[in-house]
């Protein structure tokens, strides 16, 4: 299945909020890190995530035509893979974006100017995990941890305000977990708190 033609409910959106914070460089270019390796993310409603370094590697192997975008919208691109103005490079500690973005248009310049002045930080991106069901799900002291070894990028964003999973995602990601039946001890009481608190929703 091409990333063009994936069904949008397997889609999932990341931030890592201002870790890694976008910036303007004095050549006018942007460059930052919308995703992070081996960080963990806040509670999902029952899980929590971490991705790993091998995430990116089929992106990048591949070549894939990931888009950079403003907020998401498929109106506002800043760059392209197969355009050469967006380009994305794995580092020790996450995937690195660079984007020329056409400066001749306002809206740019616009948004340029509000990353300079630290009105706007946010990095997000949008990815399809591909991670085999055994290692996909793991336990740490009673938490429920997701983590993604391989996964197709699908977008990534310079964001007004980072874009967190919905209570949606987090439930049906749940039930994965559940039909993968991964875990190799039994869930804590404590777990099986939140799992029926999350799905409860």
């Amino acid at each position: 299945m091409s990333v063009a033609s994936a069904p949008p409910s397997t889609w999932e959106t990341r931030s890592f909020g201002v870790a890694y914070r976008a910036e303007v460089t004095d050549d006018k270019r942007l460059h930052g890190f919308p995703i992070v390796f081996y960080t963990l993310s806040e509670d999902f409603g029952g899980f929590r995530e971490r991705i790993l370094p091998t995430a990116v590697d089929r992106t990048l192997r591949e070549a894939l035509d990931v888009r950079a975008y403003f907020d998401h919208q498929t109106s506002k691109v800043l760059g392209r893979v197969r355009a050469g103005t967006l380009r994305l490079t794995k580092e020790a500690h996450g995937l690195r974006m660079d984007n020329d973005p056409d400066t001749s248009q306002q809206w740019i310049r616009d948004l340029m100017k509000s990353i300079k002045r630290g009105d706007i930080t946010g990095m997000s991106f949008r990815f399809r995990d591909l991670t085999p069901q055994e290692l996909r799900w793991n336990f740490e002291d009673d938490e429920v941890i997701r983590e993604v070894h391989d996964m197709i990028v699908g977008e990534v964003s310079i964001v007004s305000e980072p874009a967190y999973p919905s209570t949606e995602v987090a439930v049906r990601s749940l039930e994965t977990f559940r039909q993968d039946q991964a875990p190799r001890r039994r869930p804590s009481a404590d777990w099986y708190r939140r799992w029926l608190k999350a799905t409860a929703r």
